[in-house]
């Protein structure tokens, strides 16, 4: 059975909306999920539900890490934080995922200053998976390496390469580039840099793509700097919203453009974002998830686990 921890603290809807998730994600599945809280808190919102076909377990930390404090000072102050004892049942062995709506730099933080790096890998990078009509393409960093090398994005596409092998079963991923245009010669230094590593690499590397590409699904991985994914990213999240808003009202809230909305630029769809390069499996849904997006975010966390995708990254 397969053990995934949920920090049911975090979040702008914890604990209600992610006890719901859990309680669903469970149900139906070969899932043992372990939430993890402030017991008041936790067992008020279970009271509420029949678990009848549901393994859920609990695991108390009565601190939590706020959205708006420093994350590396945070998880070294409050070791009984939800995200840093949830981490650390993954470390222990006690479960084989960790699943969070908190803090994003917190939980990485935790990720790797107890769970470590995978041996061979410079920099874990966070990455999303987006809809496109052509099938799922795979973003990363987003957010993870501010600052990075070459070397760095190099390893991101080998990571993200792993990650959709297994999770999509696509036997040659295609990797692109994200730049300011096709050329080779296009790119600041990092761009152009990476460019060259890429393509002496045995990956299938088709070259650099534009921002307008992402959504094309031109390519079946996109790596950057974890700066620029993560603008890329909030762009992509406002959008989301004001193309949700408008067609509700120029189309009377018609199901295609709402199905579109959700598949195509709503990554929450899909699970959440990940961090690859860590030893365990690490899952950071966005803050404002609901019961839905919980519920995705274990589901794929299980995926992970069956697949063996944080083993098969590294040497």
């Amino acid at each position: 059975m397969i053990r995934v921890v949920v920090d049911a603290m975090g979040g702008d809807y914890a604990p209600r909306e992610i006890v719901r998730g859990a309680v669903e994600g469970a149900r139906g599945h070969n899932i043992e999920v372990v939430l993890v809280g402030r017991r008041e808190a936790v067992e008020k919102e279970l009271s509420d539900y029949d678990l009848d076909g549901a393994r859920i377990n609990t695991c108390w930390a009565e601190e939590t890490v706020g959205m708006e404090e420093d994350p590396v000072r945070a998880v070294r102050r409050k070791p009984n934080s939800s995200i840093a004892v949830g981490i650390k049942l993954v470390k222990s062995g006690q479960a084989s995922a960790f699943v969070s709506g908190g803090s994003t730099g917190a939980v990485a933080t935790a990720a790797l200053l107890s769970l470590g790096k995978k041996k061979g890998v410079s920099r874990p990078a966070l990455g999303i998976v987006f809809g496109s009509p052509s099938g799922p393409v795979l973003f990363l960093d987003v957010g993870a390496n501010s600052d990075c090398k070459p070397r760095h994005l190099l390893q991101f596409a080998e990571m993200g390469n792993v990650y959709m092998k297994r999770i999509f079963n696509i036997s040659e991923p295609r990797i692109g580039l994200l730049s300011n245009g096709e050329e080779e010669t296009k790119g600041n230094k990092l761009a152009r840099a990476a460019y060259q590593l890429l393509a002496k690499s045995e990956l299938n590397f088709l070259g650099n793509v534009e921002g307008h590409d992402l959504p094309k699904g031109k390519t079946d991985v996109v790596v950057t700097d974890g700066f620029t994914g993560n603008v890329v990213v909030k762009l992509s999240e406002g959008l989301g919203e004001v193309f949700a808003e408008l067609s509700k009202q120029a189309v009377d809230n018609n199901p295609i453009f709402r199905e579109a909305e959700k598949q195509i630029l709503n990554y929450t769809a899909l699970g959440g974002a990940f961090l690859l390069g860590v030893k365990g499996n690490v899952i950071i849904t966005h803050g404002k998830s609901d019961a839905g997006a919980m519920k995705r975010a274990i589901r794929l966390a299980e995926r992970m686990v069956e697949q063996q995708v944080a083993e098969a990254i590294g040497t």
